[in-house]
């Protein structure tokens, strides 16, 4: 009880933070809830959160017209164990931290849902990938409701979306937090020469719900995940050894292209492959912001890349942040190489 007094008088003074929208109803307020089984974490539950473990929901990406689609998600609270034994009851969207990604084309514009499955608090979308005003498109949806909003995206690029509810930092830093990738209208200038294309992000984890650490603290885990981009790809949450244990893949001579976004929400990515560097780089994934020969790329936080790099020999190629702090606690993951792209069971190289 001490604790929730505790994390009740935080949120309730969180207004001192910079927020994109809205206001928090009092989470102090006990909500009767559906509860699946109990899980542990490292502090108390908040408690209208207490015993609710609610299941993962895939996201619907409908596209209604050429230049019109419509994107439905959750948010939602979902167990996520980030290391072995230590489970996080995240506040995500859709059950995943970092969240699904959303692909949309540039131009679209996008008809977005909120279907708020939190039973006490209210969530937001704040999207980096388009132009509207906050107050109107970003505005909370309440506990048990729905929101619909619409907005268009008219910039190409890799951007970061995440709850911008009072307080941003507590929403981000409990996992409410994604990428939107919009692809630009005439490609990247490198596309015909892609082999294989990831989605890599960097996120993260501070002590269970707790805002004076997220604000003071340093980081628990820094952790890399990856998303779907199609059927059939590996989607992971945010936890450690989620790419090395289950390392991406792709053979000899490949030019791959990730995706690369740090959500934060606090620290700043120095993105490094091991054994090769970039032939090309779009920073913010926009085609007019290209580089090339860069052997790391600096993302702040909410920053994005599309980087692009060949690998030439068989073999396991990390990739981490060299702030080396970090990568010790966990932004590591791998690229596995060999002949024909499939795994071969080789042990991976650690980092």
């Amino acid at each position: 009880m001490r604790k929730m007094t505790k994390i009740a008088a935080v949120l309730a003074t969180s207004v001192l933070l910079l927020s994109a929208c809205g206001n928090v109803d009092n989470p102090s307020i006990e909500k009767k809830v559906e509860a699946q089984a109990p899980t542990k974490t490292d502090t108390q539950v908040f408690g209208p959160h207490e015993h609710l473990n609610q299941k993962p929901t895939p996201i619907n990406i409908k596209r209604t017209g050429k230049h019109e689609v419509n994107v439905e998600m959750t948010s939602q609270i979902t167990d996520i164990e980030l290391a072995k034994g230590d489970v996080y009851k995240a506040w995500t969207f859709n059950g995943e931290a970092p969240g699904p990604v959303i692909v949309v084309n540039e131009g679209d514009t996008i008809n977005f849902t909120l279907k708020n499955m939190d039973p006490a608090i209210p969530h937001s979308m704040d999207f980096h990938a388009v132009h509207t005003a906050p107050s109107k498109n970003f505005a909370n949806v309440m506990p048990d409701k729905s929101g619909t909003f619409s907005y268009p995206a008219n910039n190409p690029g890799v951007f970061m979306y995440h709850c911008g509810t009072k307080p941003v930092l507590g929403h981000i830093a409990n996992g409410m937090h994604g990428m939107i990738i919009v692809k630009p209208k005439n490609g990247y200038p490198t596309d015909s020469k892609v082999d294989r294309e990831y989605v890599v992000i960097q996120n993260e984890w501070y002590k269970y719900n707790d805002l004076d650490d997220m604000t003071n603290g340093v980081p628990k885990y820094v952790v890399f995940s990856t998303k779907a981009l199609k059927d059939g790809d590996m989607n992971t949450n945010g936890t450690v050894g989620a790419l090395s244990d289950h390392p991406l893949l792709a053979k000899v001579g490949d030019k791959v292209r990730f995706y690369v976004l740090n959500v934060g929400p606090n620290e700043v990515s120095s993105f490094h492959v091991v054994g090769t560097m970039f032939d090309d780089v779009y920073v913010d994934g926009n085609p007019y912001n290209h580089m090339k020969g860069m052997q790391t790329i600096m993302l702040p936080a909410s920053g994005g890349a599309v980087v692009e790099f060949t690998v030439t020999e068989e073999g396991s190629y990390p990739f981490v942040t060299h702030q080396f702090n970090h990568a010790t606690k966990g932004a590591v993951g791998a690229l596995k190489v060999t002949k024909n792209g499939q795994d071969d069971g080789s042990e991976v190289m650690s980092h």
